[in-house]
């Protein structure tokens, strides 16, 4: 089991856990990883991240290694920089949805894609051994990199019908939450030619819009300013870019699991016999559109990385998880929310219904998620407890209690914060609060003991 490194990455409270010296060193063992440079840095807008741009950096120049600062930029643009521009690798500053006081560390490879569960496990062993890279024949130097923006906003139009979509004139609402998609969203709707109204649009660290995780119960400003404007569609995107949520002409908030079924259905009506991976806790309509389709769906532990890892080797065209993270091979195998938004709007600029209209053709489906505050020291004996009541649970990632295909609970703890999540799919809306009733009650009451 790792140490360090969580469901995406390494991260903690900074100055407190997430210290100093303790990045410095992770980067010692990150840049012995590499072995090489040069490196990509990039960081989102957290107060910290300066700072620890430049103890990461010198800590690679220590031991010869030369690096890059693209600045603020998105992660899926730092990681689509290090595949495009032919570095090493990148490092992202960045904790992503946590709350203010968090930073973190993200590596990704020199495909462009997170580093595996096992890497991650060769980083740990290196910096508990401190077998680091020793003094070199020469200091390594750090510069910047200007390309990465562009680089990646280019990309991402080379995916879709650009011409078609300009001719649309779309409205579209953005709430880039205070984030890192401020440098990079905005600019791609105006090459589009998109009317564009912004949300939450000046980068801050402290995210005092709406936070930094876009919710269903913190996007009631997102969904009014659709509804205002008479937008075509409203995208909601997390800290550092790479999760979107998406509110539809009328207002509504959709789930992480909707928009990635009605993404996934127009790109395999042009891609049939193409596989998709997803994870354990996503509902299970993508198993009936696939078939449609003539493609396969693999499960996996939740995680963008579980995904992202499982999609090079397989040449996998689609992920997802529930969580509005959304991941097109063709561009790269990782969540992108930019990417996402770009898919939408060559959705809407084929069809000849709204997206309310689209939503509403698809199977009905009955999801939701809650999170139980929960200390790990807890969780052995939550998910034993579980395990014994129901014996034949899948236990491969925290434990899926499964009653059918359409009805099924799955609690597992967060691998970012001191909670467990509750996921749970249901047949009716009725059935699905039931349960969530009853299995909140069951987890808190085994926490409680």
């Amino acid at each position: 089991m790792a140490k360090f490194f969580g469901t995406n990455g390494i991260r903690g409270v900074f100055d407190e856990d997430f210290t100093l010296e303790f990045v410095h060193d992770m980067t010692l063992a990150i840049g012995t990883y590499f072995g090489k440079g040069p490196v990509l840095i990039g960081y989102d807008g957290r107060e910290s991240s300066p700072l620890l741009c430049k103890i990461v950096s010198s800590a690679l120049n220590s031991i010869g290694i030369d690096c890059n600062v693209a600045g603020i930029v998105p992660t899926p643009c730092l990681e689509f920089a290090v595949k495009s521009l032919g570095y090493s690798g990148g490092l992202m500053i960045t904790a992503s949805h946590n709350p203010p006081q968090y930073n973190g560390i993200k590596p990704c490879a020199n495909d462009g894609v997170e580093i595996s569960r096992e890497d991650e496990l060769i980083i740990e062993d290196i910096y508990l051994n401190k077998s680091w890279l020793g003094k070199p024949v020469t200091w390594g130097v750090t510069g910047t990199e200007n390309r990465a923006i562009e680089t990646y906003l280019k990309g991402i139009i080379s995916h879709i019908d650009s011409k078609r979509i300009e001719s649309k004139n779309f409205k579209v609402v953005l709430d880039l939450g205070n984030g890192a998609q401020a440098v990079s969203a905005p600019n791609f709707c105006e090459l589009l030619g998109c009317e564009t109204f912004l949300v939450n649009p000046n980068i801050d660290g402290t995210f005092p819009g709406r936070g930094s995780e876009p919710t269903p119960q913190n996007l009631s400003e997102l969904s009014k300013t659709v509804i205002e404007n008479n937008a075509d569609v409203g995208i909601a995107f997390d800290g550092d870019g790479d999760r979107s949520i998406f509110c539809d002409n009328r207002g509504e908030i959709l789930t992480g699991d909707k928009s990635a079924l009605i993404l996934t259905q127009h790109i395999l009506k042009n891609n049939p016999n193409s596989l998709i991976v997803t994870c354990l806790n996503s509902g299970s309509n993508i198993e009936v559109l696939a078939e449609k389709f003539n493609s396969k769906v693999i499960r996996t532990k939740v995680g963008s990385v579980e995904v992202s890892r499982k999609m090079v080797p397989t040449d996998a065209l689609i992920g997802f998880e529930e969580n509005g993270g959304y991941m097109y091979g063709k561009h790269n195998q990782v969540r992108d929310g930019c990417m996402t938004l770009a898919l939408m709007l060559d959705l809407l600029a084929v069809s000849d219904k709204s997206l309310s209209e689209e939503i509403a053709r698809l199977p009905a489906s009955y999801t939701t998620k809650d999170k139980v505050s929960c200390s790990s020291d807890k969780v052995p004996k939550l998910i034993s407890s579980l395990k014994e009541e129901f014996p034949n649970s899948d236990t491969s990632d925290g434990i899926k209690i499964i009653i059918d295909p359409k009805n099924w609970v799955m609690i597992r703890p967060s691998g970012t914060e001191p909670i467990v999540r509750v996921y749970a799919e249901a047949e009716s809306q009725e059935k699905l609060d039931t349960l969530m009733t009853e299995y909140l009650e069951k987890v808190n009451s085994i926490i409680s003991r």
